[in-house]
């Protein structure tokens, strides 16, 4: 049942661009894996960096 809607556009503005334009919106949303792994060490070592400083700071 859930694959019914599935070509249903999103909205009118989607709709639209599908029927007059011939844009397309169905392979949007994924990021190339380079730049996954990048955001990943970026945000990973934000996150090493708060909890060695959290932890320093409660015992110095």
């Amino acid at each position: 049942m859930a694959h019914q809607n599935q070509n249903k556009p999103f909205n009118d503005v989607i709709d639209h661009m599908e029927k007059h334009t011939g844009g397309t919106f169905k392979t949007g949303g994924r990021l190339p894996r380079p730049i996954k792994i990048i955001g990943y060490i970026l945000f990973g070592s934000l996150l090493v960096m708060f909890i060695i400083g959290v932890s320093l700071s409660m015992f110095l």
